[in-house]
């Protein structure tokens, strides 16, 4: 099922610079750069038109390459939120589009229904974001400061309010926790009010741009889908990447 949508898009910023795995957007797999795969697996999950939101001219020309679209934004955008905005009003300045999902540069291999299932709290009007979750099952995933844990109130079955992002084990005392996915649909007009806020509080502290939503009164939502994809920040996470569509191509 679709939330009921007058014209979602799907926006995919790419950022040629990275520490741990320089150019990785255009990494090689199986013959094609990974933004590539991010690009095809966002155009099968059938939401909207995709467009990349790119830093530079080799990323740009390596989608226009595959048949797709891309805009190329400026360099020095503090976050892939802000790139999206960018390139969503250069692409669509009549405000047609009016949900954006936003679905990183660094997920080759995430399932079309996840990007769908991000959609659908927003059939709620008074979610003004929405994002994704897993239940934690590896009990290293609850202490690991690098997994981004939910603190949420349930709604009905596989649907929660978020209240708090955190990357300590929280809440405290028996219970499931929920690993965060980093892909989110807003209302543009969400987004909009979201990029022109400065940094928050706990969001400097945690060193998660979400919260800037929450403690501006921003309502998250939050669907349950049943595994993490894969994101690729290292070499290593490329090879897994690598290793995992061999055998999806297979």
């Amino acid at each position: 099922m679709r939330a009921e949508m007058s014209d979602p898009i799907v926006l995919v910023p790419a950022r040629l610079g990275s520490t741990r795995l320089p150019g990785k957007p255009l990494a090689d797999i199986h013959g094609e750069p990974m933004i590539v795969h991010v690009w095809r697996r966002a155009c099968e999950a059938g939401v909207g038109p995709v467009l990349v939101a790119a830093d530079a001219p080799e990323i740009v020309d390596a989608i226009r390459a595959a048949g797709g679209h891309a805009v190329l934004t400026r360099a020095d955008h503090e976050s892939g939120s802000d790139r999206i905005f960018e390139a969503l009003e250069a692409f669509d300045p009549e405000g047609r589009h009016d949900v954006v999902v936003n679905v990183q540069g660094d997920l080759p291999t995430i399932e079309s229904y996840a990007i769908q299932a991000a959609l659908l709290p927003l059939a709620d009007p008074a979610v003004d974001i929405a994002t994704l979750a897993v239940e934690i099952t590896r009990e290293e995933e609850r202490t690991d400061p690098n997994v981004v844990k939910i603190v949420a109130s349930p709604i009905s079955a596989g649907r929660f309010r978020a209240l708090y992002f955190s990357r300590a084990t929280v809440p405290h005392g028996p219970g499931p926790h929920y690993h965060h996915i980093g892909l989110y649909a807003y209302r543009r007009k969400a987004l909009a009010r979201f990029v022109a806020l400065a940094p928050s509080p706990l969001e400097k502290r945690e060193k998660l741009e979400q919260l800037r939503a929450l403690e501006a009164g921003m309502r998250i939502d939050v669907s349950l889908v049943d595994a993490v994809p894969l994101g690729v920040d290292t070499p290593h996470d490329l090879e897994r990447a690598r290793a995992l569509l061999a055998r999806t191509n297979q």
